[in-house]
Order: structure tokens, then sequence, then C-alpha cells
């Protein structure tokens, strides 16, 4: 069974940083882009950032490029995203996923059923 679990949520102050973890199971992780999706509060699920299953290629959108980065260690199956100079449009739930093509980046990016991991982004 295919699992992603999510962690390293809660709550920042405006400028502050998280790093979210996301460990892998029943897949061999080393073979796959994954990516991190996020939804806010009222608003469609969005694709953050993705990285190619070697770790070499990344990609970000724009709203969060500069700021945050992603990374991942295939020995251990887990997937990374250092959040740095957080703002509150950065507030949501944050899942990782398993790309559905060898891009880095999911153009139609779907919430999966898991509960992810929340960020809240106040003062």
């Amino acid at each position: 069974e295919v699992q992603l679990v999510e962690s390293g949520g809660g709550l920042v102050q405006p400028g502050g940083s998280l790093r979210l973890s996301c460990v892998a199971s029943g897949f061999v992780f080393s073979r796959y882009a994954v990516s991190w999706v996020r939804r806010a509060p009222g608003k469609a699920v969005e694709w953050v950032s993705g990285i190619d299953s070697s770790g070499d290629i990344t990609g970000y959108a724009s709203s969060v490029r500069g700021r945050f980065t992603i990374s991942r260690d295939n020995t251990k199956n887990t997937l990374y995203l250092q959040m740095n100079s957080l703002n509150p449009e950065d507030m949501a739930v944050y899942w990782c996923v398993v790309n559905p093509t060898l891009s880095v980046q999911i153009t139609s990016p779907r919430a999966p059923p898991g509960q992810g991991t929340q960020v809240i982004v106040s003062s």
C-alpha cells in the first residue's frame, strides 16, 4: 500500500520558517518524481514544488520561488520542503504527492486523501 505521511506543519509568525517532511512507503520512492501541493482556505489545490527521482532537477511555483527549497533523501524515503519568509498567503494544508509523469511540475494537481500537514501563518 502506497503511503505518504506529512509532518512539520504548525503555527509560525510572518517571516518565519518551517520544514515539512514526508515519509514514503509501499513503493520504490527513488524511482519517482514527487511534489508538494497545497490548498489554502477557499482556494483550489496549487502545485508548490517538485523534484525528480534523483534530486537533480527541481521546480517551483512563482509564488514560492526563492523562499522555498525542496529536497529529498532517497536513503530515508523522505521528501522535504524548507519554507522561509512565510507570509499569510502560504497558509494552507500541504501534501506530498507522487508525480503522474516524469516532469517535476504537476499541471492539474489534486488533493490526495490524506490529512496533509497544516501551516498557519499568523502573528
